[in-house]
């Protein structure tokens, strides 16, 4: 492969990781909108190790208007006690831990790619063989995106924790899904760039195509 074709590769693995790490940071995963007696509006939001809550308070001002109180909280998710991870629902918080793990091995898989770029694209010989490694690698990268996005699609369309008949995907939710889908694209795009230079493709293999020798 081509350099070029290299460079080109680093900075889309870069891309997806960058994705990946924004939907792991976010609490949005699944939001909740709602509202009660005291409170104007709450918004519960569940990520993947952390849920936020958001209440607005209105209170009626002197001049017919309102004055709106917020306030914003966020805790460890799910916690054993208080999110009945030791009584019924122990297996949501078992699963829902799973997507955590396969987030940042995810992350991890990226990052190895990103190396195994900057190795191969030192010397032509090497350009010839590493592209297998790193696509490999990428699509390690994509199925552990593909297996969070599983794994909170699941939970979320059986409703295993109580709120999650209110909840609708956020944020981190659709930037998940960004990042593996783009992520299948890299890894179709390395593949593709790889067979046609091993094939002697000159836009793939630049000018120093090789042909492999017949017996």
């Amino acid at each position: 492969m081509r350099k070029t074709s290299y460079v080109v590769a680093f900075f889309a693995v870069v891309s997806t990781m960058i994705l990946n790490i924004a939907s792991m940071q976010r609490p949005d995963w699944l939001v909740v909108h709602g509202e009660d007696i005291l409170h104007k509006s709450v918004v519960v939001e569940y990520g993947l190790g952390r849920r936020c809550e958001l209440k607005v308070i209105e209170i009626p001002s002197g001049n017919g208007g309102h004055i709106s109180y917020t306030n914003y909280e966020c805790r460890p998710f799910p916690l054993r006690v208080t999110d009945g991870c030791e009584k019924e629902n122990k297996q949501f918080c078992m699963v829902w831990g799973t997507a955590s793990y396969f987030v940042n091995l995810g992350i991890g898989f990226a990052i190895v790619a990103c190396l195994a770029i900057g190795f191969g694209v030192s010397t032509h010989s090497r350009r010839r063989r590493i592209w297998k490694s790193v696509s490999v690698l990428v699509a390690l990268h994509v199925l552990s995106q593909i297996l969070v996005f599983a794994v909170v699609t699941h939970l979320y369309r059986t409703d295993a924790f109580p709120t999650f008949q209110y909840a609708r995907p956020g944020w981190a939710y659709i930037l998940n899904t960004l990042s593996w889908v783009f992520g299948l694209l890299v890894t179709a795009g390395v593949v593709t760039t790889g067979i046609s230079a091993q094939k002697g493709h000159r836009w793939a293999a630049g000018n120093r195509a090789y042909q492999p020798i017949s017996g």
